[in-house]
């Protein structure tokens, strides 16, 4: 085994963001070859006015919608591309707080393979969704938040399927190879805490799999996924063999407003670490 393959090189240098480069959160198509966002709504140009502020606190990179409560978001890129590896970082996200880590991005940020950290009503962490390619949603539950008496959520709970904003239809939890229980991944998170995710991705279309605070969450094989929307030729002419890391700062919709990303609400990544494979 070589040097390239045991040593795991630090993304952040826990100071600055050298490395690494915002973008606005763009809308896209849902797949490849279907019909784009009108470039000339209200919408799309007042996205095109904000990219997230992300700044660096306590060692971490953080981000906030930019300004505060404007209900739009951002990508922070990876300055560099990449195309096997293995991702290790912690995270500790607010609530509510929408937000994930894409791979194998293309430039926009907003086009790739989405890991899951979407810490808000309905959400899912550590599933893996189809970003701007395909809208495959592989996940094995949905989670909410528990409330004290004065109304101050202070831990997660699995959702009832029955009441969840973002349907759990059996189609989500069969794209996957492997998935934890609910209850298994409620059993290793930590609330209010940094909390590592590990993810490896490798092959042309990759085989994903990621695991947080050492439990293995998901597993997906996108050669072999079968989606109405997802067509691996056409997302590996898409995305090509190498792409951006990308952390996100969620929109604001229509549906959930503040419930998706509160005013005050930020996302923080620290200890980022790739091993190239």
């Amino acid at each position: 085994m070589n040097n390239k393959q045991q040593t795991y090189t630090p993304l952040f240098d826990g100071k600055t963001l050298r490395g690494w480069h915002a973008v606005p959160r763009l809308p896209v198509p849902r797949a490849p070859g279907l019909p784009g966002p009108d470039k000339t709504s209200e919408a799309y140009q007042r996205a095109l006015q904000t990219s997230g502020a992300w700044t660096v606190e306590d060692g971490a990179i953080v981000g906030r919608q930019d300004p505060p409560g404007c209900g739009y978001g951002g990508y922070l890129l990876s300055d560099d591309v990449y195309g096997d590896f293995e991702l290790v970082l912690e995270v500790r996200p607010d609530w509510p707080a929408d937000t994930g880590i894409l791979v194998r991005a293309t430039a926009l940020g907003s086009q790739g393979f989405q890991i899951l950290l979407d810490h808000r009503r309905s959400g899912n962490i550590g599933g893996i969704y189809g970003n701007g390619i395909g809208g495959f949603h592989g996940i094995n539950y949905t989670l909410d938040a528990l409330y004290d008496e004065q109304g101050r959520p202070v831990g997660l709970r699995l959702e009832d399927p029955a009441t969840s904003i973002e349907p759990m239809t059996p189609d989500k939890p069969a794209l996957l190879e492997e998935a934890a229980t609910g209850e298994q991944f409620l059993s290793v998170w930590k609330w209010d805490d940094w909390n590592e995710f590990r993810i490896r991705v490798e092959g042309a279309s990759p085989r994903i799999t990621v695991h947080i605070n050492g439990l293995k969450v998901s597993e997906i094989d996108t050669a072999t996924l079968q989606h109405p929307d997802y067509d691996a030729e056409a997302i590996r002419q898409l995305l090509g063999s190498k792409g951006h890391i990308a952390f996100e700062i969620h929109d604001n919709d229509p549906g959930m407003g503040e419930a998706r990303w509160a005013p005050d609400a930020a996302c923080r990544w620290r200890n980022i670490r790739i091993r190239e494979l």
